[in-house]
């Protein structure tokens, strides 16, 4: 029962936390995008948010292994309000600023998904591989779903009370739901504390490397097109309003999250030492490889951008769910409880950095040769994770 309770209070911080950062970034794409700027000036605005990722996954899994799981969650739930509030003071407002703040919630953002994602592998018993699978897949998948809420309320917002009012809204639901977590959590999830020397940073294991490898190309090849040449292009060549385009990618992610949540279902493992394995991985990629390579067909035979957006729009959106939901359980499976927050910090440093390549490659690659050219980008990434995840056990 303790397990259960603690393991449903790291969700509610996680999802707390999610619908703001969803929130956050579609309310800063399209408010910039409103101000005049460039795709590749928005991408921009990103690039902090990213590299931080990249670093703070490096070094949390050490901060988690030395001080505890709980100090790295609340520091990240702190972080993100303090960014919130100075994303609000519009009078400061420019790109270097804008990168600087998007930083601290890059921080935040993976602090807390390390610290939630770690305690998993501390509250699930070790033969329980079935239930470790059934329970991360809830977990991101419900993360999904929230974060495509966070789409939508930030379009909402943004149309309702203005950019302003709306991250003070955000600010003021993330303190109560922060306030609430720090009553309910266990003192702490960790009862031993590790020292950990840097040179233990980085993984020694061959499969944690491969399956940080295919996991870069994974999301590369999603934020390529979607972080900033979607929404763009749904606005400057479909002449779409911010509901709608807050609307669209709130739906797809909420799919994503749906799918990704149900994947254990749709797999059929329902036994305890029943998951997935290397194989799993290696199929679950090939297939996806194959719906951005629709697209390209599609669009070369003269089908309508919005069908082409929408269909692959959905047909990304199911086979990435069920990609990453694999993903996110190999990692715990391949991972030591003692060593659990180090190799999951190595795993989401390589996340983070396949998202800052896709970020940056989706404002240059959109600005210089279009939206299908994001497209393209993509599918050769999808490739290369296939190719790698083919070395997975």
């Amino acid at each position: 029962m303790t397990s259960l309770k603690s393991y449903a209070t790291v969700t509610g911080a996680y999802w707390g936390f999610t619908l703001t950062d969803g929130a956050l970034r579609m309310l800063v794409v399209l408010y910039f995008h409103q101000l005049g700027y460039s795709a590749i000036d928005i991408a921009f605005l990103f690039l902090f948010y990213e590299f931080f990722g990249v670093v703070t996954n490096l070094f949390g899994g050490w901060l988690a292994a030395r001080f505890g799981l709980n100090k790295t969650l609340f520091s990240g739930l702190a972080l993100q309000i303090l960014a919130l509030y100075l994303l609000s003071m519009e009078n400061l407002l420019s790109v270097p600023f804008v990168m600087a703040v998007q930083a601290i919630s890059g921080i935040a953002k993976d602090l807390n998904k390390m610290s939630a994602k770690s305690s998993l592998k501390l509250l699930v018993p070790k033969e329980s591989r079935g239930q470790l699978f059934k329970w991360v897949s809830i977990l991101t998948g419900s993360k999904n779903t929230l974060k495509g809420i966070g789409f939508f309320l930030g379009g909402l917002l943004l149309a309702l009370v203005g950019y302003q009012d709306a991250l003070y809204v955000l600010a003021i639901g993330l303190l109560i739901i922060t306030v609430v977590c720090f009553v309910l959590l266990p003192a702490d999830l960790q009862a031993k504390k590790y020292t950990v020397k840097f040179k233990q940073l980085f993984s020694k294991s061959r499969q944690i490397n491969l399956l940080s490898a295919a996991r870069f190309f994974l999301f590369g090849a999603r934020d390529i097109w979607f972080v900033v040449a979607l929404p763009v292009f749904l606005q400057s060549t479909l002449g779409w309003q911010h509901t709608q385009v807050g609307t669209l990618m709130a739906a797809w992610i909420i799919l994503y999250g749906f799918i990704q949540s149900s994947t254990p279902r749709i797999f059929g493992f329902k036994r305890p030492d029943h998951a997935p394995s290397g194989r799993t991985a290696t199929l679950a990629a090939s297939v996806l490889f194959i719906a951005p390579v629709l697209m390209i067909f599609a669009h070369y035979y003269s089908i309508s951008p919005m069908v082409i957006v929408i269909g692959g729009l959905l047909s990304f959106a199911i086979i990435f769910a069920i990609n990453s939901a694999i993903h996110s359980y190999l990692i715990l499976a391949y991972s030591t409880k003692d060593a659990v927050t180090l190799d999951v910090g190595f795993y989401y440093m390589s996340n983070a950095a396949g998202r800052l390549i896709g970020t940056l490659l989706s404002g240059l690659v959109y600005q210089w040769f279009g939206f299908i050219a994001c497209i393209i980008g993509s599918a050769l990434m999808i490739g290369l994770c296939a190719i790698i995840s083919t070395r997975l056990k």
